[in-house]
């Protein structure tokens, strides 16, 4: 018998924001399946937080910018979906995973573009295409983008154009993905306290207090500013927001 819990996979769910995004998902009584890259105790220990809300979790590897294993993951999602969950499918997708690289246009090299162009572009890309398979009809894709689409901070002009190319695909996904009843929307977050970027907005006292200036609220954001929209995104209230971009921001740089 197939569990009727829906499933959100998260990538990048260990740490910052998509550990308060895998536990608010959790909170409104979605199974959460999240990816870590590197550190899997982390990734276990929200497992287990997710746990102790009463839902069915478990954590896979993957480096999203190696799109070459893509299929080899998708093969443990099945299995793990068959094992572990009592499933076939899942319902929502959370493109999340990726790193920060600060430099400016003049420059940033090769090297660093492709990372972040692997990462955030072509790796969020055939990730989705990859999961269309294993997705059920009715669910739905949250793609993460960035305040800095909107506006523009020196340094991340090859992340911030990263960004604009998943706020585009948005738009085609929730075109060619409609007939299946899947929406997708981006939730693009303003300057966030994390350790995204070596954690310099949570650490740098300075950068911090410049951000808060430039914002309505005054303040600069937190993870638990974010993850429970991206929740809401995953409920049946949020069925009729589709191609939709959602700025967290705190009303930055009005």
């Amino acid at each position: 018998m197939i569990s009727n819990s829906k499933i959100a996979l998260i990538t990048g769910g260990s740490r910052g924001l998509g550990k308060e995004m895998a536990l608010r998902i959790a909170q409104k009584g979605l199974d959460v399946i999240l990816t870590y890259n590197s550190k899997q105790d982390e990734a276990l220990a929200v497992v287990q937080e997710i746990e102790a809300l009463g839902q069915k979790a478990a954590a896979l590897q993957l480096n999203v910018g190696q799109t070459k294993g893509l299929a080899a993951f998708f093969g443990q999602v099945e299995t793990l979906l068959e094992t572990h969950f009592n499933a076939d499918k899942i319902d929502f997708l959370v493109n999340n995973a990726g790193i920060g690289i600060h430099a400016s246009f003049a420059e940033t090299t090769e090297e660093q573009f492709d990372e972040l162009l692997n990462i955030h572009f072509k790796g969020s890309f055939f990730l989705a295409q990859k999961a269309l398979p294993l997705m059920n009809e009715g669910g739905g894709i949250i793609n993460i983008s960035t305040g800095l689409t909107r506006f523009s901070f020196p340094g991340y002009a090859a992340y911030g154009s990263m960004k604009g190319a998943i706020e585009t695909l948005t738009k085609y996904q929730a075109k060619e993905l409609g007939s299946k009843g899947i929406r997708v929307n981006v939730v693009a977050p303003g300057a966030i306290e994390t350790d995204f970027g070596g954690g310099a907005v949570r650490d740098n006292a300075a950068l911090n207090a410049q951000v808060a200036s430039m914002t309505a609220l005054g303040r600069v954001g937190l993870p638990e500013d974010i993850g429970g929209v991206v929740a809401f995104l995953c409920t049946e209230d949020a069925r009729w927001i589709n191609a939709q971009r959602i700025e967290l921001s705190g009303g930055m740089m009005l």
